[in-house]
């Protein structure tokens, strides 16, 4: 059982003296050219030199203790400067003119490889580590934000040791690429996707695969590989001094927990690794996980807003008091208003582990703090869901006022603060695993008609399907689909000849026990994929989904299924009919799976545009994970064309929960009135 925190018991204080938002986090950005080429430019002090930095590039949220951004602040706050690095500071027409984190290797902090109790530095150091590497180790590496375990990313056996002690059987692991052409040579890039992975945000891009080899062993069963350049200066001499042009850049933890940014938190994995470890002397306040960003047909959407953004939105949102809001409990993020200001927090992570929970619990004290927040005088918002951690930890608080504000409807908020059309009336699309519903049922296939500031009304959804073991459907794809075709004729079942779980979950659902009405559009994806073969255990979210679209993408559009909108519900039964039919038939899974695409793709614009012309708006609104599946999206487009209708949607927070604490506030500041 997890734990609930008291925030009373905890030090989160109920008062703080008031501040002006003038101040808020910076955000961590990528080496310059300038800092680049000094780094290996021999006569520079600054030669090789790891941490060399300016005022325009190179960490800041990871190591902000408070604002302002100055270095009294900062976990640089006990390395003095040494006389040439404090003259660069001090004059103005120096390029390092008031850069805060300003160091040198004669003044500042240094890295070092300790490996089974030798200590290697300097050059020697990185020429170990590139040894390494090409020899098929694993490495922990302290990078800006915390550690990473590296690996040569085409050393198969390497990867499945590294899969093995995570527990990531199939689970995609992010590659760092030498530069642009090696990234090139693994993946196509369009100019927008080149301009991506050089920016100062320097994310973890996903770009449709190129090369089989490499997808077989980091990204199985899917259509992308998640890559980045370098970012840092050290990742940079890594690559300088021979390490594999393609190396596994995956975060140092294990699942659901927080990326480890401190030395005493390494116990654990340089056991289970046996491995050398890569360690920088300046210290991180706070762990900072990589950003993941795909381009779709919705711009470069972000899967996970993490490093390079900013915490300042550019927004505003009107409101006599502070609001807090917590988002929900995946992917959780938290958003504070003040004086119409909005910050968002980074991607924290999934509220199942205790870790996670400490790092949430700790953000929202540091946001309080730093911007000056009395919570005796702070609305706090947060999901209806009455079990998730964020909700009791929300009502725990010794806020203002307390509201929730249902998940859904947070999603759609969240676009439309960003669009700044508060006021203007839209249909939204929400797709997504679950999410909990003003009738107390679990939601994932939405459709709304209203605004934020006039409210939503629920017009339609998915047909409720059962989910037969509560969230245990979530993990076995067979259970999801015996939910939605459980009641077909049964010789149907015999013919499909389908494994356990699907059996043993149709007597679950004929006795009703722990079985439930659901509308999620995740689990039907769940279930389609069930349908045309996939049939281990989800291992990680959206794993199902993932493999059904890189099923579909093997395919053209030769088939199209009945979806029908009936006016209240989008009907799933004749879907599933035609596709049986077709699978029986024999048709190929690849053609059925691009047909469920398409099918759903189309059902998606019949509602749209009937609730477009029946509500006089020419505005839509798509939301949810869902809505992260590419092929999905283009097809909605296509289908679209020469319509006047807009889809409306912003790349600045993601589709799926990461956005739910800005939908929250968007509502609150939009409906409270004082």
């Amino acid at each position: 059982m997890l734990a609930i925190f008291n925030p009373r018991k905890r030090g989160i204080k109920m008062t703080t003296p008031y501040r002006t938002m003038t101040y808020t986090f910076l955000p961590d950005t990528a080496i310059c050219d300038d800092c680049l080429k000094e780094l290996f430019d021999p006569e520079s002090k600054r030669y090789l030199y790891p941490y060399i930095g300016c005022p325009n590039c190179g960490p800041r949220y990871a190591l902000m203790k408070n604002v302002p951004f100055e270095r009294q602040n900062t976990t640089m706050a006990d390395w003095e400067m040494c006389p040439t690095c404090k003259e660069e500071y001090e004059n103005p027409q120096n390029r390092r003119y008031h850069a805060e984190l300003n160091c040198c290797p004669q003044c500042g902090p240094n890295y070092y490889l300790s490996e089974n109790g030798e200590r290697y530095e300097g050059e020697e150091m990185f020429r170990r580590v590139a040894e390494l590497l090409n020899a098929g180790e694993i490495l922990l590496v302290k990078n800006n934000g915390g550690y990473h375990l590296v690996c040569d990313a085409f050393n198969r056996n390497a990867v499945q040791v590294m899969r093995d002690k995570l527990g990531r059987p199939r689970k995609s692991f992010a590659i760092m690429v030498k530069d642009l052409e090696a990234a090139k040579e693994i993946v196509h890039l369009s100019e927008k996707e080149e301009a991506i992975l050089l920016s100062k945000k320097r994310p973890i891009l996903l770009a449709k695969s190129k090369s089989e080899e490499l997808s077989s062993i980091v990204a199985p069963n899917n259509t992308d590989i998640g890559l980045m350049v370098p970012y840092t200066g050290l990742q940079h001499l890594l690559f300088h001094f021979g390490a594999p042009r393609y190396i596994v850049m995956t975060s140092a933890n294990y699942p659901g927990e927080p990326t480890i940014h401190k030395e005493d938190q390494l116990t654990r994995l340089v056991e289970d690794f046996q491995c050398a470890t890569l360690i920088g002397e300046r210290e991180i306040e706070r762990s900072v996980d990589d950003t993941v960003l795909k381009v779709t047909k919705l711009g470069a959407v972000p899967f996970r807003r993490s490093r390079g953004y900013n915490n300042l939105l550019d927004i505003t949102l009107p409101s006599s008091r502070p609001i807090l809001t917590v988002g929900a409990d995946l992917k959780s993020t938290i958003t504070l208003v003040k004086d119409q200001k909005v910050v968002m927090s980074h991607h924290l992570g999934d509220m199942t582990k205790y870790g996670t929970q400490l790092k949430f619990e700790r953000t929202v004290k540091d946001y309080l703090a730093i911007h000056g927040v009395d919570l005796s005088e702070t609305i706090i918002g947060y999901d209806l869901h009455p079990e998730y951690f964020t909700t009791k930890f929300a009502q725990n608080l010794e806020g203002y006022r307390h509201i929730a504000v249902q998940h859904h409807k947070a999603h759609l908020a969240s676009i439309l603060a960003l669009k700044n059309k508060l006021s203007e009336r839209v249909v939204g699309i929400v797709f997504d695993g679950a999410g909990f519903g003003e009738d107390g049922e679990i939601w994932g296939g939405e459709i709304f008609v209203g605004s934020v500031q006039e409210g939503f009304t629920r017009h339609g959804h998915l047909r409720k399907a059962s989910l037969i073991g509560g969230d245990a459907a979530a993990t076995y794809p067979l259970q999801a689909l015996a939910g939605f075709i459980g009641d077909f004729d049964k010789d149907l079942f015999d013919r499909l000849q389908l494994p356990d779980p699907f059996p043993k979950a149709l007597k679950i659902k004929e006795k009703n026990i722990r079985t439930f009405p659901t509308t999620s559009v995740g689990r039907l994806y769940d279930a389609v994929a069930a349908l045309l073969g996939f049939h281990l255990d989800n291992s990680f979210e959206g794993e199902a989904a993932i493999a059904l679209e890189y099923l579909a993408s093997q395919s053209k559009v030769e088939e199209v299924y009945t979806f029908p909108w009936t006016g209240e519900e989008l009907d799933y039964r004749p879907l599933f009919e035609e596709m049986i039919q077709s699978k029986l038939k024999g048709q190929s899974p690849s053609v059925i799976a691009r047909g469920f695409h398409r099918s759903l793709a189309q059902a998606v614009v019949d509602v749209i545009q009937s609730l477009c012309e029946e509500y006089d708006t020419n505005y839509a609104v798509l939301s949810g994970g869902v809505f992260h599946n590419s092929l999905l999206v283009s097809d909605i487009f296509d289908l679209l064309e020469g319509s006047k209708i807009e889809i409306l949607y912003d790349d600045e927070v993601p589709l799926g929960d990461n956005c739910i604490s800005l939908g929250q506030a968007a509502i609150l500041s939009a409906t409270i009135i004082e």
